[in-house]
């Protein structure tokens, strides 16, 4: 895998599903939806796409690529909200059609990377809230989440202020509404003994999204009692360019999801 080439996408206002699929007769039944990240500005949708999809088919599991709405208050009326709702959305689509993907509609899981992290999280917290049309109750609950590097806290000591201001908008400082977000976005606060089982991976010196985001979410995991596992690594900076290798910190991922 070329860490150095990806496909930036920009300006996405309509968003997509892409489904990858397993050989015939390989698939496990599980599946992973895969958010790119990009801060809430772009989406890596190669590298933290693609290629991520591609790789868990080789392995007979079942990955969807989700492309979504990048935050704009020039076509939502919240765009806060947007990304939240293709995420739901994604997992509404993947458990109606389990079937026709021959997905058991029991392991359908979400993975994110930096600020697809954050969505992936946001969507492993918020699941009971239904943002979308849901007439036929489907389940928006996701059965597991795999968060790399991950953004998850809004607030000014740990977060990423870039995804913040990009997602919620430039709200006045300490209004009311500003600070109501933060704390709904800020997920390590979102943690209930309802949330799905969770493996994080960050490296101790991504100076771009502080490790402190996955421990404070892993710590919130643990004290609602979910089961979770935490991995760091020493080094790697944000984005794991040169180190860890792809097959290393993917292999992890890989055991953790035979495991459970």
């Amino acid at each position: 895998m070329d860490a150095t080439v990806d496909s930036l996408t920009r300006n996405v206002t309509t968003p997509t599903l892409t489904a990858f699929l397993p050989p015939k007769g390989t698939a496990t039944g599980q599946a992973v939806i895969i958010c790119p990240g990009g801060g809430y500005h772009v989406l890596l949708t190669k590298r933290e796409g693609s290629d991520v999809a591609r790789a868990f088919n080789r392995k007979g599991i079942t990955a969807f690529v989700l492309k979504y709405r990048l935050p704009s208050s020039r076509i939502m009326n919240d765009q806060s909200i947007g990304p939240l709702q293709d995420a739901q959305r994604a997992i509404m689509i993947v458990r109606k059609n389990a079937k026709k993907w021959d997905v058991d509609p029991k392991r359908i899981g979400i993975m994110g990377f930096s600020a697809g992290g954050h969505l992936a999280a946001t969507a492993g917290t918020h699941f009971d809230k239904a943002l979308i049309d849901n007439p036929e109750r489907i389940s928006l609950r996701p059965d597991f989440m795999i968060l790399i590097y991950p953004v998850i806290s809004f607030t000014d000591s740990i977060g990423h202020i870039g995804s913040r201001d990009n997602l919620i908008g430039s709200l006045p400082p300490g209004s009311e509404k500003k600070l109501k977000e933060i704390d709904f976005f800020s997920n390590e606060k979102q943690v209930t003994d309802h949330t799905p089982q969770t493996y994080i991976i960050h490296a101790k010196d991504d100076t771009v999204v502080p490790l402190a985001n996955s421990e404070i979410f892993y710590k919130s995991l643990k004290a609602h009692h979910v089961p979770a596992e935490l991995h760091i690594y020493a080094r790697g900076e944000h984005g794991f360019l040169k180190y860890p290798a792809f097959e290393d910190w993917f292999g992890r991922c890989l055991f953790w999801l035979k495991s459970i």
